[in-house]
């Protein structure tokens, strides 16, 4: 373990990261915390609403990253002032994409249905903070030697195919597989291979004259859909709450 963590914290100066994810991850907790006790009328905390305006955390959530990351960009990758930009812009990163569905949907839909894609996002970020921070780089660039990271256009093309991998995986209508694809190349692959969701781009691209195709895409996406689903909203949920009925 200790080996470990010097060959892959300390040395590459991945502790920022660390510390940032760590960051990231508590905030959201807390804040979620918080926001269910604000909800069930419990405990001290209240919305903060100046002059009847209901100022969401986001905006904290903003400038501390906003101060975070320039403080990281005018600094280095190691020491004190490493550790405390990426402090800032971890507990910021909490803040805003606990209301990312705010963001994506312009108004307030902290608790309704449309408003778990919040902790969908911020699952989906810290898994691939946690995938940087074991080593792996984007693209699958991990997996070359020492004589193919010498060679530009073995790197570029390793970089290149990949991102199309991921690219197609996100048209065929499956946003998850397309960013962990980034960073794991297996996973890039499986999702350009397999069979696109009908409402994807590809599958109303590709399949609107291939009704058998079109027909074993739609069962495969309701059975996934019925296997996956129930699964997925109950742990949202769980995590951030049960929406408004």
């Amino acid at each position: 373990m200790n080996e470990w963590w010097t060959r892959n914290i300390v040395e590459p100066g991945k502790l920022p990261l660390l510390v940032a994810l760590t960051a990231f991850v508590v905030t959201f907790a807390v804040t979620r915390v918080i926001t269910r006790m604000i909800r069930a009328g419990k405990g001290p905390f209240r919305n903060v609403t100046p002059g009847g305006l209901h100022v969401h955390h986001a905006v904290p959530g903003v400038m501390l990253m906003t101060v975070g990351g320039f403080t990281a960009i005018g600094g280095g990758r190691a020491g004190w002032g490493a550790g405390f930009a990426a402090l800032l812009f971890g507990m910021g990163a909490g803040l805003v994409l606990d209301e990312f569905a705010l963001i994506l949907h312009l108004s307030d839909v902290y608790w309704t249905k449309e408003g778990t894609v919040s902790v969908e996002v911020v699952i989906m970020t810290s898994a691939l903070a946690a995938l940087l921070l074991c080593g792996f780089l984007p693209f699958g660039g991990d997996g070359l030697t020492d004589d193919e990271q010498q060679s530009r256009l073995t790197a570029v093309g390793t970089v290149v195919l990949n991102l199309l991998l991921a690219v197609v995986a996100l048209f065929k209508g499956k946003p998850r597989l397309a960013v962990l694809g980034v960073i794991v190349p297996l996973i890039a692959l499986v999702g350009a291979v397999r069979l696109a969701r009908p409402t994807s781009p590809w599958g109303r691209r590709f399949y609107r004259s291939r009704p058998r195709a079109r027909a074993r895409a739609t069962m495969r996406a309701f059975h996934h859909d019925r296997r996956w689903s129930g699964l997925r909203r109950r742990v949202d949920y769980f995590i951030g709450g049960a929406p408004n009925r």
